[in-house]
């Protein structure tokens, strides 16, 4: 017989930690999809880093002593925020280089560090080795595809063409598989309760009704819109249950009690 208290949830990171991966990660995300869909308006990544910076003055606000946010370029050969920080120094000089002359190698340079940024965030929740919800590998997965997955439905606000539509539609159909990998993985019973209602919500209304959607959006803009919507709803709700509600810490057992001896 096992002894131990249950495992309790974590309350070091809160909405604003969450908002970094739901923003930070869409953002991200729709600096690749702009990549592929050739926009020729600046207003796709200047919202993809708009959706970042706000992501990360999410999570500076959570410094008790801000001023020390300098602190997290120090350690970059240990510290996965410290590469999440560096990879967006670099989506930032990319993305103002792309938008300042219009290069191939300029959007193709800030969606290769968009792809370093969201794997930088899949790592920082694979490195808590207390939380269950988080050290599953197939977090990082889950993690990537959810970005693509919303920055694709972000693209479709401004180029909901066939080809665009497609790429939703493969992005969507990778997320649902992330999903169901990560979800068959996770064993704790309290993270897998909280993350439920969200998985269900992630399966019917943000993929089953995107794709019927994306069908309509062929003939009919406006459902692509409402697909991209869903989609990017859905994803961060996910998200959000996953960094603040099913954030439980492992808790410990005791297999055996020791036993005083008498004499």
């Amino acid at each position: 017989m096992s002894y131990g208290p249950h495992a309790w949830q974590q309350s070091s990171w809160d909405w604003r930690a969450a908002a970094n991966f739901m923003l930070g990660g869409t953002g991200a995300g729709l600096i690749v999809a702009a990549g592929f869909v050739q926009d020729e308006t600046h207003y796709p990544v200047m919202l993809a880093l708009g959706l970042v910076a706000a992501g990360l003055g999410a999570v500076w606000l959570e410094i008790g002593r801000k001023l020390r946010a300098i602190h997290v370029f120090f350690n970059p050969f240990t510290s996965w925020m410290t590469r999440e920080s560096l990879a967006a120094v670099l989506l930032f000089g990319f993305g103002v280089a792309h938008l300042a002359f219009r290069q191939p190698w300029t959007q193709f340079a800030a969606a290769l560090a968009a792809l370093a940024f969201v794997y930088c965030q899949a790592r920082i929740l694979r490195e808590a080795k207390g939380i269950p919800a988080w050290r599953a590998p197939e977090v990082m997965p889950l993690v990537l595809a959810t970005s693509l997955a919303e920055g694709s439905g972000l693209a479709l606000l401004f180029h909901p063409d066939s080809f665009a539509l497609a790429l939703f539609a493969v992005a969507l159909i990778g997320r649902v598989m992330a999903w169901s990998g990560y979800r068959a993985a996770l064993k704790q019973p309290a993270s897998r309760a909280a993350l439920e209602s969200a998985g269900k919500a992630l399966v019917q209304i943000g993929t089953i009704v995107p794709l019927a959607l994306v069908l309509g959006g062929i003939f009919v803009p406006q459902a692509a819109v409402l697909a991209g919507i869903a989609a990017i709803i859905t994803g961060w709700r996910l998200k959000f249950v996953l960094v603040t509600r099913a954030a439980f810490n492992q808790g410990f057992t005791l297999p055996q009690l020791p036993v005083r001896g008498t004499r």
